[in-house]
C-alpha cells in the first residue's frame, strides 16, 4: 500500500503529463501555440489531472486489485477525458 500523500502526487503528476503530452501532439499545431501561449498547456493539464482522479476512482469502485492497475486506470482516465474534452472542444 502506497501513502496517501503520495497516491495523491502520483496521480497528479499522471494527469499533469498526460495533459502535456496530448497538447504537444494531439493539440493545435505549432503556429496556434504560438499564438494561444502556455494557456493551453496549463487547461489541458489540468483537464488531464481531472480525468487521472475519474480513472483513479473508477479503479477503486471497481475494485482494481495493485497499486499499478489503479495508476494505469489513471492514465487511461486521462486520456478519455482528454479525448473527449477535444471532441466537444
Amino acid at each position: 500500500m502506497i501513502d496517501p500523500a503520495l497516491t495523491f502526487l502520483l496521480v497528479l503528476v499522471i494527469g499533469i503529463v498526460a495533459g502535456i503530452l496530448f497538447d504537444r501532439f494531439a493539440g493545435p499545431g505549432w503556429l496556434a501555440r504560438q499564438f494561444t501561449g502556455p494557456r493551453g498547456y496549463v487547461t489541458s493539464a489540468l483537464v488531464g489531472i481531472a480525468g487521472s482522479f475519474i480513472g483513479f476512482h473508477v479503479a477503486g469502485l471497481l475494485r482494481l486489485a495493485g497499486d499499478l492497475s489503479t495508476f494505469i486506470a489513471a492514465a487511461i482516465g486521462a486520456a478519455v477525458v482528454l479525448f473527449i474534452w477535444r471532441a466537444i472542444r
